[in-house]
């Protein structure tokens, strides 16, 4: 058997051969890290209390399948109120750790908080038409509009990726999911998130910076 060590080492290599410094595939591995983690501690809670899928489904109130995906790394729908009942069938505490954030981090996600009202309002869509169209909850959708520091889930970035036709991997730097920036994007990132606040009505000069920062979102050289 390999030691630990030697396991590591190939892994960095592995990282450093093909990840390097590629921002999107950088975003997949630390998006794949996180699923995997939460997929092996459900699945190991799980066999730790000597449960099949379909009894911890009948806990929880969901199905057998709602588990199975819950238990595969490749799973990117999680929820804290899902997480919150496994935790509880469980005997467990659900707990969320934050750390604190530098100031560019944090203007990231005031720009991506902005950028989700304006481009709602530029399409004119109502919070429950951008639901229905996108498959994102309504609720989330008021959380990203309301929360400057509020972190989608991957699913949900992608879904908007998809929706707007911005390029995923901007949109998880936006969020803050990705720490690395390349400093010209920081630096027009900073320049929209000054914008003035929105009303009601995109004013001119909304839309002009809404649709120059759009362009640099869809960049993706």
């Amino acid at each position: 058997m390999a030691k630990e060590g030697a396991t590591r080492d190939a892994v960095t290599i592995l990282r450093d051969r093909y990840v390097k410094d590629d921002v999107e595939r950088k975003a997949s591995v630390e998006q794949e890290h996180v699923n995997a983690q939460v997929a092996q501690l459900i699945h190991d809670l799980r066999i730790e209390a000597g449960l099949t899928q379909a009894e911890l489904a009948e806990l929880v109130g969901t199905t057998q399948s709602a588990i199975s995906r819950l238990e595969n790394s490749d799973y990117e729908g999680h929820s804290l109120s899902m997480l919150s009942r496994i935790a509880k069938a469980f005997k467990q505490r659900l707990s969320v750790t934050m750390t604190a954030e530098d100031a560019q981090v944090r203007t990231m996600r005031y720009a991506f908080h902005l950028l989700v009202q304006l481009l709602r309002r530029q399409h004119g869509l109502t919070v429950d038409t951008l639901a229905r169209e996108t498959g994102i909850d309504r609720d989330e959708i008021v959380a990203m509009e309301r929360n400057p520091g509020y972190t989608p889930t991957p699913l949900t970035i992608r879904k908007l990726s998809a929706h707007y036709g911005i390029p995923e991997h901007r949109m998880l730097i936006l969020s803050g999911v990705i720490a690395e920036v390349p400093d010209e994007f920081a630096e027009e990132v900073s320049r929209f998130a000054t914008e003035p606040e929105s009303f009601v009505k995109l004013t001119r000069e909304e839309k002009q910076a809404l649709d120059r920062f759009m362009t640099v979102l869809q960049n993706d050289s």
